[in-house]
């Protein structure tokens, strides 16, 4: 199966920002040792693939030093966090054993951006997620569907996360930051970042 891009970015108004503002999420440019996920769920999200996504990206994005707290978006209501991204998942996060045909082509997620600046906002395309993860299970994997949809969530946040936090759209040779990924490699027992990528979230830490 061929790999499929991870994110494209496209073009997002500045009037978020006013919305987030009024919601009382407001990112900010600093990388600290903590960064708040917020996530807005708008289909279907099983709690094994919710707690395996969230585990899963932890563990990437904790290798360079920087920890997630996460919050859900109706709970954030009213709060104010001054260092956080915002990743929004549409379609099912959960595995279906028939589902509809679905076109595979286009990338699993987009991180916007505005006036060609990478915004700490990103969405992920569960159902194309989901969709990759069911063409490359075989045997044993059925049995654990949820939690290898949510492994392969985590990985496709991890992705998004390195662009927002380091406010690039460069991505690596290797590792989760690749540039196209199969649902093979969604799904494998490992698929950390590059030396190159912790080296990057390390320095843009340091320059806070």
């Amino acid at each position: 199966m061929r790999p499929v891009a991870i994110c494209a970015s496209v073009f997002f108004c500045v009037v978020t920002q006013a919305l987030a503002a009024s919601s009382g999420v407001v990112p900010t440019a600093a990388l600290p040792s903590a960064v708040t996920v917020i996530f807005d769920i708008k289909g279907h999200f099983a709690a094994s693939a919710l707690n395996e996504m969230r585990a899963e990206a932890g563990r990437i994005i904790g290798t360079s030093g920087i920890r997630l707290e996460w919050q859900d978006r109706n709970a954030a209501m009213g709060n104010v966090y001054s260092d956080l991204v915002v990743m929004t998942f549409k379609g099912s996060c959960s595995f279906d054993p028939a589902p509809p045909l679905y076109d595979e082509t286009g990338p699993y997620a987009t991180t916007r951006t505005a006036n060609g600046e990478v915004q700490p906002f990103g969405e992920v395309d569960c159902d194309r997620v989901v969709n990759s993860v069911r063409m490359a299970m075989f045997g044993g994997d059925y049995t654990k569907a949820d939690v290898l949809i949510g492994r392969a969530l985590g990985r496709v946040v991890a992705h998004e996360l390195v662009h927002m936090l380091t406010k690039s759209g460069m991505h690596a040779h290797e590792g989760v930051q690749k540039a196209a990924l199969s649902g093979r490699q969604l799904i494998s027992a490992s698929l950390p970042l590059s030396a190159m990528d912790v080296d990057r979230l390390k320095q843009v830490r340091a320059r806070q």
